[in-house]
């Protein structure tokens, strides 16, 4: 029988993997290098490393968290691409939003980087729609042939079609297609129609090139992995649903970022069970930490996004990443100080310590020096070089005229602030106090910094899930499949009628998907939403649209609901007054088919179990090695490591920042336990230094709650 449903995170560094069986509950979870070259590799060995031997017949289903997409467009390997658009319209991409970073004082010094596409692949075709989709000049097929074999003959395979307002009516782009399939058979095309039917040309435009240029590579990894697997698998996309890997070859622009979603998705679920609906999500990986916000147990959506220099405006989770993870590389600026990344080793070389070949520091060198992680990665499965790293940082360190010790700690201190600054972006940029929400900290390196960001952000805990490299992994178990339908209808007057129209158009879209992933029609659920804005204004306000017929209080429901979402972002609103008409710009519809979501068991309660239950007895162990005092417990006695935290002069248990630290293996925890630092928590695939001044405790669902105890010492850093 298939019970087994199987995650598989592929990431910068590794691939996580976690098997859930269905009929006895049971979840297993393991992590594998990952293989850049060729990323199929690092799946398939850890499918087959986390069924431990059991067959591919016992599975039922796998969901996969890609990077290939993003990759490529991270490193800015688009291929080859063609853009065909309206005629007297080939300057889009020049001409983009004329918007200069760091606003207009920095135009003397700013370079235009280069666009997507070079103006001279790029080819009109006439023809014309106005903004209503009516035809004000007929598509001219002549042209259109020319081009398609003016495209042929120069060996460009990937194509993006944009023509103006075909939002509104994608009738001349789809006679594009059909010219482009008989003149250039050889052609991947994206529609901008079929890829995002929503109005601002330059936007959709990038947004359909980006589509072309994954598509090709998309395809090829697709088709690589269902011909080793020898079975139909699931897509995580960025909108925080999944879908077959059949349809998301046609849009594979929407598995950007899905790695990420992944992880807030997963988060969120053992945030809302461990009574945090409301969190700060933190994935800190081998290459980068992403970060996002979860508001009443759902992750905030945004269509402003981008990948790179690249603007994609279709729904995704929102999400900053920023470059700071274990093996983003320190060096020396030439003005002579010390920074941290953006730059990864990645998984090959890898850091020093990997003895793989790196020749340059990284944050995991530095934890290595300081005693802060074990001489192992992943139970011994990857030995690390402690010598290595220490001769790294001591060479750095004298570059820099500084002790080994605070150069280490230096790295880590910056890479502690590059992750709250993209903390910071996500919630003070959007209005949110950081300091009223919880954080999840998972991945690999999530969970190493997480007591210098509870001094720097003041949260109020942050909570470490049980095996927390491998929440992605399990968060792609969570998600229910998705796909999300936008359509254009600019209109202060909105007519109920068109509205119905609309929307009964997308939920059949919707309902079609659905079905050919082969849910019930009494399963599919649909999610309606619209974006508004104050007539005269540039940019709009999504807001939930409710279900049912859509009548006079349907639009007042919807109504209300943008008055109150512009108070709430912008401090003002306009509800009651007539000169300020609401503009009507976008109605969605999102298409769910809802999955069994796995369960996170709940540890039990070995305090209020009689002694006949034949459980080992708790003892509490002496305040004095780091541990809690009378009355808290930890179960097994740990060992002794020397840990570089803060220095202390009034505290017999440190020399010039070094002190001897207990150390606990996880698994050993029980509900209830409470670890004061200073103290490290090793399990299989993170670490987590707990600085003197803080506590860990394990709650019901075995999740480490930490927190300060003692108040933070002005000046004393790390």
């Amino acid at each position: 029988m298939r019970s087994v449903r199987i995650g598989v995170d592929t990431g910068g560094t590794f691939t996580d993997v976690v098997a859930v069986d269905e009929q006895t509950g049971e979840i297993i979870t393991t992590k594998t290098p990952s293989t850049p070259a060729n990323p199929a590799d690092g799946f398939m060995n850890g499918v087959h490393k986390v069924l431990a031997g059991r067959s591919l017949s016992e599975v039922g289903g796998i969901v996969h968290g890609t990077t290939v997409a993003t990759n490529q467009l991270l490193e800015d390997r688009p291929v080859d691409l063609g853009f065909v658009t309206t005629e007297g319209f080939e300057f889009i991409l020049e001409i983009a939003r004329q918007s200069v970073p760091d606003g207009y004082g920095n135009s003397y010094f700013w370079v235009k980087p280069p666009r997507i596409v070079p103006v001279h692949r790029v080819r009109t075709v006439g023809g014309r729609l106005d903004h209503l989709g009516e035809e004000v000049r007929p598509f001219d097929e002549e042209e259109a042939v020319r081009v398609a074999r003016w495209f042929r003959d120069r060996g460009v395979t990937a194509l993006g079609v944009c023509f103006l307002h075909s939002y509104a009516n994608p009738a001349h782009e789809r006679r594009m297609r059909d010219v482009l399939e008989r003149e250039h058979p050889d052609a991947v095309v994206s529609l901008s129609s079929d890829v995002l039917r929503e109005y601002r040309e330059y936007e959709r435009s990038v947004t359909t090139l980006v589509d072309a240029a994954v598509k090709p590579t998309m395809r090829r990894y697709i088709a690589n992995l269902s011909s080793r697997l020898g079975m139909p698998f699931s897509v995580m996309k960025s909108n925080g649903g999944v879908l077959s890997a059949t349809e998301v070859v046609h849009q594979p622009i929407t598995t950007v970022l899905s790695g990420p979603a992944a992880g807030a998705l997963g988060a969120a679920l053992i945030a809302g069970t461990g009574g945090h609906p409301s969190v700060i999500t933190l994935d800190g990986g081998g290459t980068s930490t992403d970060v996002a916000v979860v508001v009443d147990g759902e992750p905030t959506l945004t269509t402003e996004g981008s990948i790179g220099r690249y603007p994609c405006k279709i729904p995704m989770i929102d999400i900053v990443t920023v470059g700071a993870g274990g093996g983003s590389i320190a060096w020396i600026s030439p003005e002579g100080t010390l920074k941290v990344g953006p730059k990864s080793a990645g998984a090959d070389p890898g850091p020093i310590c990997y003895a793989k070949g790196g020749t340059e520091v990284t944050v995991t060198d530095a934890h290595v020096f300081l005693g802060r992680v074990p001489p192992h990665l992943l139970g011994g499965e990857i030995p690390l070089d402690a010598d290595a790293a220490r001769a790294g940082i001591e060479a750095l360190a004298g570059k820099l005229g500084l002790s080994p010790e605070r150069t280490a700690v230096g790295v880590l201190e910056i890479s502690a602030f590059n992750q709250s600054n993209a903390i910071r972006q996500i919630t003070v940029k959007r209005g949110l106090d950081v300091r009223d929400f919880p954080m999840v900290a998972f991945g690999g390196s999530g969970p190493l910094l997480v007591c210098r960001l509870i001094d720097i952000l003041s949260v109020p805990a942050v909570v470490v899930p049980p095996n927390p490299g491998n929440v992605s992994a399990f968060g792609l178990l969570t998600v229910d499949v998705k796909n999300d339908y936008v359509r254009t209808h600019v209109t202060r007057d909105l007519s109920l009628d068109t509205a119905a129209g609309i929307l009964g158009e997308l939920e059949a879209q919707a309902a079609a998907t659905l079905d050919r992933e082969g849910f019930p029609g009494d399963r599919h659920v649909y999610a309606r939403s619209a974006d508004l804005r104050y007539y005269g204004q540039a940019y709009e306000v999504r807001v939930p649209a409710p279900a049912g017929p859509v009548d006079e209080a349907w639009r007042a429901e919807v109504l209300d609901r943008f008055h109150e979402a512009h108070h709430k972002l912008y401090g003002y609103g306009y509800r009651d007054d007539p000169r300020h008409a609401v503009e009507w710009v976008n109605l969605r519809v999102s298409g769910i088919g809802p999955i069994t979501r796995p369960a996170i068991p709940e540890l039990p309660d070995l305090r209020a179990l009689p002694e006949s239950h034949g459980l080992p007895e708790l003892r509490a162990l002496p305040e004095s090695r780091g541990l809690p005092a009378a009355g808290d417990a930890v179960s097994v006695p740990p060992a002794d490591r020397l840990v570089y935290f803060d220095e202390d002069p009034d505290s017999p248990l440190q020399e010039n920042g070094w002190w001897t630290a207990p150390v606990h293996r996880r698994g050993d925890l029980r509900r209830g336990d409470v670890v004061t630092g200073p103290a490290v928590i090793e399990e299989y695939g993170s670490t987590l230094p707990l600085h003197p001044g803080f506590t860990a405790e394990v709650d019901r669902h075995a999740n480490l709650v930490v927190r300060r105890t003692t108040a933070h010492k002005d000046g004393a850093g790390e």
